[in-house]
């Protein structure tokens, strides 16, 4: 039984770089606070990095919310803890466009129509698109959904962030971002509007409140048919209560949560925790 009133989600995603010598400063942009929209209200979030830093808000070209700071002194480890409790809501009703509302809507969303590096498709995904496009956009997204959903199996640690949709589709496993890239490149192919959408997502359904659970990001699709539909093709559902939102773009590219360089000759490793919990 799906929920009819919303959550109360409370996340904090730590990102921990080590250097194996003194980086002497460091720029970094981070994509990690939620926002608010028609699903989700954002009641609290703060971003706090060790060294501190001065921080600077803006939002870019897809509507995302970054926060930019630079290290000027040197440092051999840089940690950044995002807090944020977000109020969700349950999935919106399906949308009822048509064909011709998205043809009319083609100049308006060109840009979440074009293949990127990680989502165009290869001739054997391009002729599948053809053969998922029905009568209706929104069935189209359904049968794309189930196709993406049946065919890939999640397996963590078996692609990394440059894995294409081609590539994932030829293993047949892959992680959330593989689930979102495959899916871009079939429904663009199908003619239909479709953006990288990346969050989190409490991992139960019948979530104790209060309860904090070890989570990961996630990353969604969103599919436009008169108007955007939020989905999870990692699990054929719809975005829900269980979802918190962060960026949207047109792959993961435009949401990493986080990039940056540094300077001095230093490698470096990064590790990443991300804590959940449901407040109500």
């Amino acid at each position: 039984m799906s929920d009819t009133r919303g959550w109360r989600i409370k996340t904090e995603h730590i990102t921990q770089f080590t250097y194996s010598d003194l980086a002497f400063a460091s720029y970094n942009e981070v994509r990690v606070v939620p926002q608010s929209n028609s699903r989700q209200t954002r009641l609290e979030a703060k971003l706090a990095t060790v060294p501190h830093a001065a921080q600077y808000t803006y939002w870019d070209y897809f509507g995302t919310q970054v926060v930019a700071f630079n290290i000027d002194q040197g440092h051999l480890d840089l940690q950044i803890t995002s807090s944020s409790l977000v109020e969700t809501q349950p999935p919106d009703p399906l949308p009822g466009g048509s064909w011709s509302d998205i043809e009319a809507a083609r100049d308006s969303f060109w840009e979440y129509l074009m293949p990127t590096r990680r989502t165009v498709p290869d001739e054997e995904l391009a002729e599948l698109a053809l053969e998922l496009r029905a009568e209706s956009p929104t069935e189209t997204i359904e049968n794309v959904m189930a196709w993406v959903h049946d065919r890939l199996e999640y397996v963590p640690g078996v692609t990394g962030v440059q894995t294409s949709a081609v590539e994932a589709a030829s293993a047949g496993r892959g992680v959330c971002q593989d689930f979102a890239h495959l899916s871009l490149a079939l429904l663009r192919a199908a003619g239909i509007p479709s953006r990288y959408v990346s969050g989190y997502l409490h991992p139960k359904t019948d979530a104790e409140i209060g309860a904090e659970v070890s989570g990961e990001s996630h990353a969604c699709i969103d599919a436009w048919s008169g108007s955007w539909w939020a989905f999870d093709p990692t699990n054929a559902i719809d975005v829900g209560v269980r979802h918190a939102m962060v960026a949207r773009g047109r792959d993961y590219s435009d949401v990493s949560p986080v990039k940056g360089v540094y300077a001095g000759n230093a490698d470096n490793s990064m590790s990443v925790e991300v804590l959940i919990a449901r407040m109500g």
